[in-house]
């Protein structure tokens, strides 16, 4: 094993390595003086990277498959132009010697391709620098140019498709974070390809300019150092320059193609070849070139042994298009294949969202993105603004439309349960009544989904007269939006499970190891921390400040306590997070506390009865309840908070005596208000004459079976 890894070590460093050795040889090789064979073997890797590039770049399905062509093709021209400068070298120290000085590959392309005459070698190289200058490296440039900009023009609408989809729950964050990469990746791409192509065309007129420095220098260097006739320096030194121009020449124009191939390429299943074929595999193409091909043949001037077998191919490949007509689909547009109604899968009886927005259809312009989708903006804001709430990352939203539902209808879900269910009109506004307003407004009456007040539907026109009345007016987004935010933060232990707590252990552990090191998966599993975690976002206890929990856990690890008793042990080392969640830091907590014997009564229940879920007698619970109830009810009125504060023993039962009527009021113990944080009595519930009409410790264990 260990061999294994020093090989896979050794590897890493060597391709680490290998690029920063290159562009030093390259360096190297423009300065030191190589001899004529280490040229030819530099030529000939020079055309065999030439054509790599150029087979990768024709096998790519879109541009981004090849996203290192623009560092390629910049190491390659410099590949190229290092070997000019080596080439130069030789040609014009050794050129007098003979076509075979500058090495066999500068010789076999100045003699075999150019048959020997340099005159021909000139016009041809001419001709080749034309294509490659003039056609293939400006229509290149031009279109990476057009690309480039068109990209980045593109980028913001790209941008927020991708958050619309996000929004409406099409893709998930990772993919939504893949798509942005991915668009990133091709601006840069394209902006990059725009520079890239500066480099071919440059390369081109540095190849014509090397080509004179060797014709002249070695003209120069033939008369003046090796007195050689001009004639004879001509034919020598003028065949080299050639011969290296077109060596140097033939993979630039190579590069140039697959440049060319790269930025003009679209987005296909298919390589180039392969799109190429697809395309022109139709028979309404082949069969009007066969038609005109043989008319031409009988054309007596014409050259009927070249045209008619002409005609006779594009016939043949007519009858086999047509023959074969799966050779005309394009998979990428074809549509997908029906699923048979007797199959079922997965996806058609599990629902993947824990939240859904279920619309009826006279609400789907408030979630089209044609329409402008105005409820889709808020959704986000009321997840972002709940996860860092909460402390946890709520999932996506999904929202879709229920034909089942009535048109002005709209359906929340929380884990396949429907938690939230009401109608609003798109076209009206919803007038909240809070308590003091005016009479004389017409309209629909209604209760508000969120908080139960007196409303009424109204009339766009109606707004300036309702507000003037003492109305709190909203549209039909922020009442789904408003009631979606309360349901989700109602039901946040639905969305609670081991990936979140892990999630919040990751996190933490970013910042704080040791910590949570030695809080799981020992003393703590991950299913204990989330139970606790659970447990406390059931009290409306927020995650935000992990860390405080996690000490608390920490810190009790030598207790040994039963999970409920952990709960209430971690909320006593919370209490000031959970004050300040009631009431701001200056202000002094409002509270509504039970009298001494009606506690002390409730205490006793308790031990009586330590395992019981409702350990009080129904009678004594409903009066609670309430009693609770009518204090709470002016205060709630007032938008005043206040909390109930009772003894350690019975906060936890009398929590959930009072959850199902009162979501809002929390319940806290003594010991879980920091000791400098003043108390506000605002209501005492019990007294002298209740404690009379309540049953005795031994009638309420009776009662309760215990």
């Amino acid at each position: 094993m260990n061999a294994v890894a020093n090989m896979k070590i050794w590897s890493a460093t060597l391709r680490a390595g290998a690029l920063p050795l290159a562009i030093l040889a390259l360096v190297m090789l423009m300065v030191v003086p190589v001899p004529a064979v280490a040229l030819d073997i530099g030529f000939i890797a020079n055309i065999m990277i030439s054509l790599a590039v150029l087979m990768v770049a024709l096998n790519a399905a879109k541009p981004l498959d090849f996203s290192a062509f623009p560092t390629v093709l910049l190491l390659a021209t410099l590949f190229r132009l290092a070997l000019n400068v080596a080439s130069t070298r030789v040609v014009l120290v050794d050129g007098h010697q003979g076509p075979g000085a500058a090495g066999n590959v500068i010789e076999a392309f100045g003699s075999f391709l150019i048959g020997g005459d340099y005159v021909v070698g000139l016009f041809v190289f001419a001709v080749l620098m034309i294509i490659n200058l003039v056609v293939i490296t400006k229509g290149a440039g031009r279109v990476s140019e057009v690309s480039a900009r068109f990209t980045l023009d593109a980028l913001p609408g790209k941008q927020m498709a991708i958050d619309a989809d996000l929004n409406a729950g099409l893709v998930t964050p990772d993919e939504a974070k893949q798509r942005r990469q991915d668009i990133s990746t091709e601006a840069d791409f394209y902006g990059s390809m725009d520079g890239a192509s500066k480099f071919v065309k440059g390369d081109a007129v540095a190849g014509l300019l090397i080509l004179f420095v060797n014709i002249f220098g070695g003209l120069i260097l033939g008369a003046t150092s090796h007195d050689m006739a001009i004639g004879d320096a001509a034919q020598t030194y003028i065949l080299l320059a050639v011969g290296d121009a077109l060596v140097a020449q033939i993979p630039a124009l190579l590069l140039s193609i697959a440049a060319a191939a790269i930025v003009t390429r679209v987005a296909s299943p298919f390589d180039l070849s392969g799109q190429i074929g697809n395309q022109f595999g139709h028979a309404s193409a082949w069969g009007p070139v066969a038609a005109i091909l043989g008319i031409l043949g009988m054309v007596p001037a014409m050259p009927q042994m070249v045209i008619l077998p002409a005609a006779a191919l594009a016939g043949g490949i007519y009858w086999y298009t047509r023959k074969n007509p799966s050779t005309q689909n394009d998979p990428a547009q074809e549509e997908p294949a029906a699923v048979p109604s007797h199959v079922i899968n997965w996806s058609d009886v599990s629902e993947t969202a824990p939240i859904t927005l279920e619309v009826g259809y006279a609400l789907v312009d408030l979630v089209d993105e044609n329409k402008g989708a105005p409820l889709m903006g808020r959704i986000t804001g009321i997840r972002r603004q709940l996860s860092r709430e909460l402390g946890f990352v709520l999932p996506l939203v999904k929202v879709k439309d229920n034909l089942q539902l009535p048109g002005n209808c709209y359906r929340i879900n929380i884990a396949g349960i429907t938690h939230g269910e009401d109608e609003v009109f798109p076209r009206e506004l919803l007038a909240l009544d809070s308590g003091d307003c005016l009479d004389g407004i017409e309209g629909r009456e209604v209760k508000d989904p969120s908080f139960g007040l007196d409303a009424k539907w109204i009339g766009q026109d109606s707004r300036s007269d309702a507000v003037a009345a003492g109305y709190t007016v909203v549209d039909a987004p922020t009442v789904i939006a408003t009631h979606l935010n309360n349901v989700i933060s109602a039901n946040a232990i639905e969305l609670f499970g081991m990936d979140e707590a892990q999630s919040l252990l990751d996190t933490l552990k970013t910042a704080y190891p040791l910590l949570v090191e030695g809080l799981s998966p020992q003393p703590y599993s991950l299913a204990a921390v989330t139970a606790l975690c659970k447990a406390l976002l059931k009290e409306r206890i927020p995650l935000r400040d992990f860390r405080k929990v996690a000490e608390a856990m920490v810190d009790l690890t030598q207790a040994e306590l039963s999970p409920d008793e952990l709960v209430e042990a971690v909320r006593q080392q919370l209490g000031g997070l959970i004050v300040q969640t009631i009431v701001p830091v200056k202000m002094p907590l409002p509270a509504i506390t039970f009298d001494g014997e009606l506690e002390t009564l409730l205490t006793q229940s308790v031990q009586a009865g330590p395992n019981a879920e409702w350990p009080f007698d129904p009678d004594l619970s409903s009066r609670i309840v309430k009693a609770v109830g009518a204090a709470v009810e002016p205060l709630q009125r007032a938008a005043r908070s206040c909390a109930i504060i009772t003894s350690p023993i019975c906060r936890a039962a009398i929590a959930r005596l009072l959850r199902a009527q009162l979501t809002d009021v929390p319940v806290l113990s003594f010991l879980e208000i920091p000791e400098n944080k003043a108390v506000e009595v605002l209501a005492v519930i019990g007294g002298k004459e209740t404690a009379a009409a309540l049953p005795t410790p031994q009638e309420n264990q009776e009662n309760t079976g215990e």
